[in-house]
Parts: C-alpha cells; structure tokens; sequence
C-alpha cells in the first residue's frame, strides 16, 4: 500500500477504508511515513472531509497507536468529561469532587493549559504539594479507595494523535471537523471511561464561534462514542463572555471551592449541575435529570462535595487546609481595580481579550515550555446584562509586576461595551446531544 495513493485517492474525494487508514496511522507513528505525506493527507481530508464510517476509522486507529488504559479494575461506572475550552473554565476542578461524592467513580487524565490559562493539572497545583505523576497502581488505589483520582497524560497515550496534532498545527489544518473529533476522541478512548460527557463550547471565548459549527462537531463526537461503545453525550455551551467571574488558576480554584460551598456564580454553578447531572446518568447513580439535580445539590449543602475535594487534594499530596481557608493559595502581590468610564448596561464582553489579560500577566503559556504564575488573573464584577455607573469597578486584575498590570487594565477596559437598555440573556446551554 503506497502512501501516495492515499493521498492521490482522498484528494479525488474517495472514501478510505479502514485497513488505509490503520496502515498510515501505524506508519506514521513509527516514523515510516515522512511529514510531507502526512501533511498532504491532512490537506487531502481538509477539504475533501471524510465519512462517519472514515471518522470513526481514524479515531480508533489514533487510540490504538499507544496505550489503552485498563479500568476494569475500578468499581462502578467510570465517566469521564472533555471541554474544549473557554475562559475561565474551571468545571472540572467541581466536577469531579462532586460527581464522586454522589458515588460515581471520576478516572481522569487530564493536561496542562496552553493559552491564557492552565489546564486543570496546572490549576490544583495552587495547593501546595499537589501531585499529578502518580503510579498506575497510585492512580487506580485513590480511584477505589475516595472515588477520585486525576493523574497527566503520559506520553503513550493516543501518541499518534500528538503527532498529527503538532503537524495540523504548523500546515493550516487544524479546522477540520473530521480532524478536530477524531483528535478529542482518540485520547477519550483510549483513557479508559465507560461513558464521556462531552462539553463544547461556543461564541467568542471559544475555538468553534459559530453555534451551528459546534453542534456539528458535537454531533460528530457523539456518534463516534457511541458507535465506540461508550454512551456518550454533549452539551453545546454559550462562551460568549468568561464562565463565571474568575480567569487566572488560583483564583478559579477559589471559586471552584466557593461553588463547593453554594457560593459560586450562577452561570458557572448552572453548568455543573447540567454537566454534572449527566454525568451521574451515564454512570446509573441517578433515573432522571431531576434525581440528578437533587443528588448534586444536595452533596454542595451537605458539604459532602467539599469534603471529597478535601480528600482528593490530600490522597495526591497537596495540603488540604488550604480547600478550608482560600486565604492559603498564592496570591498577586498587587491588585487593581478596572473602572468604568460611562453609565450603562454591559453589552458585551471581548472573552477572547479577557483571556489575552490573563496570559500578558503570567497566568497561562506561550509555548508548551513557559513557566505559569499561579497567583495572578483577574475577577470581573460587571457581566452582560449587568448595569454599571461612570467610576464603578468592572473588574479587579490580580498582578506581580505593575507595568503588566497597567497594560492588562487597559486591555480589560477596551474588552467591554455598553449600552442604554439591558439587553436579553444569553442561553447557557444551546442544545443537549446524545
């Protein structure tokens, strides 16, 4: 099988068959097939798109290509939950305290951020002592003995898709859609959850700005779970402004807590208990999303939900105190406050610039390399809808270096626009897909 008539048959717009594209995933993992092959497929597909049946193919191929972890070791049903990413997206960080205080057992493997902000593992590292390098064995013995456990991605896993990723990244082909589900979904897979509960985000502060554009691909992704033979489901997302008030780690992680406790903002605590819902669905600790709901509010009331958070950070080396007094976590050494300069209602929130604000101050990665500052970001006071007063604070920018801090309130203060009237609300949740 040449690797030439791959490509010459995808760029006439013929469908590949699985033994194809196995056989040029294997290749070029192994180093067998040069970039500039690859690249042309990746290019050929681009604009020639593929099959489900084709999709499919791809995604196993790219799961298969490494490990596959083995959970069957694990009690219960193991769920696991991807976002594609927004501002200020710190889910997980209450997901998964949550969902395994209401007894569904949470195996995650998760990275670190490159962006404005960290990843998750990036974030629980704001406690002190945090570890992620867990054994195999440490990982599955925290999983049965609290429920939880979060471990980083090893580089065996789906390493076929790492290869084509950084390839896609450097040749203008990461906008596929075919591409995009294939690249979220191998690494799903191949980490072992019985069942995936998928949120893709949507407007401004998102990869995908089109609403339809990310039905499409949750769509995409759905099918491609389930015909894997993991139940899964999506919920399309509104990021047209930052989720919830926080952006930057240790401050996401204080408001994560806050959420533990019943405190947190409404947007961010409605799409927990949304995601969180399905969640306890897919792994049978709950008949129906009214059920659900009850069994997650009740674990925030109860303190059951902060408890497991407790015993999370403590079981993986991190000083729990800190889930108990936020006053623990680094902090920025300066703070400055984000005036308004006209009377009104917020129109309109730039997400894409308020997550820029977070990078100028240190708070995610240029480059895979770049170190991250956990202490600084930025909290909103004013979002859509909200009226403000000429001299009111939008926002308060958490800083280590004043020139920074200058520059970051600027660009925060150019992200807003106003308006006379109050504008309608924006839907949290565009769709629900299974």
């Amino acid at each position: 099988m040449r690797m030439y008539d791959l490509i010459k048959s995808k760029r006439d717009g013929r469908a590949l068959n699985r033994e194809e594209i196995f056989a040029f995933v294997r290749g070029y993992t192994a180093g067998k097939i040069p970039d500039y092959q690859a690249a042309a497929l990746m290019m050929a597909i681009f604009f020639r798109g593929m099959t489900a049946e084709e999709t499919l193919n791809l995604t196993l191929a790219m799961a298969q290509s490494g490990d596959m972890l083995d959970l069957s070791a694990l009690r219960g049903i193991k769920v696991d939950k991807h976002s594609t990413g927004g501002v200020g997206d710190k889910t997980s960080l209450v997901l998964a305290p949550l969902v395994a205080a209401c007894g569904v057992p949470v195996a995650k493997m998760s990275g670190r951020g490159l962006g404005h902000t960290g990843g998750t593992i990036d974030k629980l590292e704001s406690f002190e002592g945090f570890r992620t390098g867990l054994t195999g064995e440490e990982f599955l013995r925290n999983v049965n003995r609290i429920g939880i456990a979060i471990m980083g991605q090893t580089a065996d896993l789906a390493p076929a898709d790492r290869k084509l990723y950084a390839l896609r990244d450097v040749t203008a082909t990461v906008d596929s859609r075919p591409l995009i589900a294939s690249s979220v979904m191998s690494k799903k897979l191949a980490a072992g959850a019985d069942a995936i509960v998928l949120d893709v985000k949507t407007g401004g502060g998102a990869f995908l700005k089109k609403e339809e554009d990310a039905i499409a691909l949750a769509e995409e992704m759905v099918r491609i779970g389930n015909q894997a033979g993991r139940e899964t489901v999506a919920a399309v997302t509104d990021m047209d402004q930052p989720l919830g008030f926080a952006v930057g780690n240790a401050l996401e992680v204080k408001e994560a807590i806050d959420a533990l406790q019943g405190k947190g903002p409404a947007d961010f605590v409605e799409l927990c208990l949304t995601l969180g819902s399905q969640m306890l669905l897919a792994g049978k600790a709950a008949r129906e999303e009214a059920q659900a709901r009850e069994k997650l509010e009740t674990a925030i009331r109860t303190g059951a939900a902060l408890e497991k958070l407790a015993q999370w950070v403590e079981a993986q080396g991190g000083k729990k105190e800190a889930v108990f007094d936020t006053g623990l976590l680094p902090r920025a050494a300066l703070e400055a406050a984000v005036l308004s300069e006209e009377d009104g209602y917020v129109r309109h929130i730039e997400c894409e610039e308020v997550g820029l604000c977070s990078l100028l101050l240190g708070g995610g990665r240029e480059t895979k390399d770049s170190p991250v500052d956990l202490s600084v970001g930025l909290v909103l006071h004013k979002k859509a809808g909200d009226p403000v007063r000429k001299g009111e604070s939008l926002a308060t920018v958490h800083a280590n270096d004043r020139a920074k801090a200058e520059e970051a309130k600027e660009k925060l203060r150019r992200a807003y626009s106003f308006c006379k009237e109050k504008q309608g609300a924006r839907k949290l949740v565009k769709a629900l897909i299974r």
